[in-house]
């Protein structure tokens, strides 16, 4: 397919990303979709006598032309929706891009992908936390996702570069430039071991609305959206929205009630927009990224003095987390005593309540 016309498809006014792959489910290629007549192009749906004149003039392809000439010279890949290399989890979103620009040298079809988001105030403990996930995920052959923007985002990059961790920052503007300028050292860093993506073509500037268009790839690139701090309002909260929308996992570090850099993070894990988690480990295991070998050691070891009924509660849990109903039924205790003995194995640190009434082993 020719790379010019990819480019020109999304620079033609009023086509945007859905009205594109229509295009080219109908046509065939963005290069079929330049040739058509205008008969042609009036005849798929959703597409006006308007919208066929810009397709037919030649502003598009002249931009084209312009972004073409900074990718060569800037060895900028330009990742087509059908192309092999474009992300295959950004791709089953509906709203994908038709074309990206990336600079860098990590794969985005990496087979373990989480973005952490977060406040641009991130607090002494926002970034402790960030430290502590980036320490632990550094074993476990991730690609850490994140927006390159203050706080939290760049405190995920900062600790991603010095554990050697790829690594890419989902930028709100053209390539052409970094925005915060101040992170520009780190975003050089990136590229040797990770790299920058975009959708938008070089001269793009930061504006407002470019900023919820850069949320939802940061969390359609990803198997799961990490929250570490969030107000009650801001792009973490976007993003974590976003990633629901998808059916993507999010998970969110909880906070004191009375942090203002916390109550996002609260208010998904009390909505059940977010499981709550205490660390690295706690995602690892809902991931099914932890040693497995590890897990089944622990499994096999009964915790000493329990009851013959916690016991019980503790095999069955050992399959699988299950819902309190559940465990009445399978372990023929009354609800009552039931209770009881699951406050007790709480408090023991033996397994620990879901949003939803379900209990998992700790």
């Amino acid at each position: 397919m020719s790379l010019i016309h990819n480019i020109a498809l999304t620079f033609i006014p009023e086509v945007g990303h859905v009205t594109a792959k229509n295009l080219l489910g109908h046509f065939g290629s963005s290069e079929a979709i330049f040739k058509a007549k205008k008969n042609e192009l009036v005849a798929v749906p959703g597409i006006g006598p308007q919208t066929a004149r810009h397709i037919l003039d030649n502003n598009a392809l002249q931009d084209a032309e312009k972004q073409l000439k900074f990718i060569e010279h800037h060895a900028v890949q330009a990742l087509f929706y059908t192309d092999e290399a474009y992300p295959h989890r950004l791709r089953n979103c509906f709203d994908a891009p038709v074309l990206l620009y990336y600079r860098g040298n990590a794969d985005l079809n990496h087979s373990r992908i989480i973005s952490i988001v977060g406040t641009r105030k991130a607090t002494e403990y926002g970034r402790q936390l960030c430290k502590q996930l980036c320490e632990t995920l550094a074993a476990y052959d991730v690609l850490i996702v994140s927006g390159l923007a203050y706080g939290i985002d760049i405190a995920a990059h900062k600790e991603s570069v010095y554990q050697n961790i790829p690594t890419v920052g989902i930028l709100a503007h053209g390539l052409d430039r970094i925005y915060p300028p101040i992170h520009h050292p780190v975003a050089q860093k990136m590229l040797l071991n990770g790299g920058l993506l975009t959708e938008f073509p070089l001269n793009t500037t930061p504006e407002k609305e470019n900023f919820p268009k850069r949320n939802r790839i940061i969390a359609g690139l990803s198997d799961a959206t990490i929250v570490v701090e969030a107000t009650a309002k801001g792009g973490a909260l976007i993003t974590a929205d976003i990633a629901n929308s998808y059916n993507r996992d999010v998970y969110a570090f909880p906070g004191r009630v009375n942090d203002v850099s916390s109550q996002g993070c609260n208010f998904l894990i009390k909505t059940n927009r977010a499981g709550l988690i205490g660390n690295a480990n706690d995602l690892l295991y809902y991931l099914g990224w932890d040693d497995k070998k590890k897990v089944q050691q622990e499994q096999l070891q009964m915790p000493m003095g329990l009851s013959a009924e916690e016991q019980k509660i503790v095999e069955i849990l050992q399959g699988a987390p299950a819902r309190v109903d559940e465990l009445a039924i399978r372990s023929e205790i009354p609800q009552s005593q039931l209770a009881m003995h699951l406050l007790n194995l709480e408090m023991q640190g033996i397994l620990v309540s879901l949003p939803g009434k379900v209990y998992q082993l700790n």
